[in-house]
């Protein structure tokens, strides 16, 4: 039985609201609560493989502590560029 693009969606977005720590949750979250609605298919598996990456590794990264691996980079830039949570 294969996912409805729906029910992905709201999958992702109760991923990235709980990820385990309040930074990650309200970096992520926030994203995906303005852009997941209008992702594309290609947007989608992006989107869903960084939500798979560990908190740690997407906070240094997200961060510029670390390099973000080449095929998250871009996502990982347009995260970055987003104003803090507030």
């Amino acid at each position: 039985m294969t996912e409805s693009t729906e029910s992905r969606r709201k999958r992702m977005h109760i991923r990235a609201w709980r990820r385990g720590t309040k930074e990650m949750d309200l970096i992520l979250g926030g994203y995906a609560d303005d852009r997941l609605a209008a992702m594309d298919e290609a947007e989608l598996e992006m989107f869903d493989a960084l939500l798979a990456q560990d908190d740690h590794a997407l906070y240094q990264w997200v961060t510029g502590q670390d390099a973000a691996p080449e095929v998250f980079a871009p996502l990982v830039a347009e995260l970055a560029a987003r104003p803090a949570p507030s």
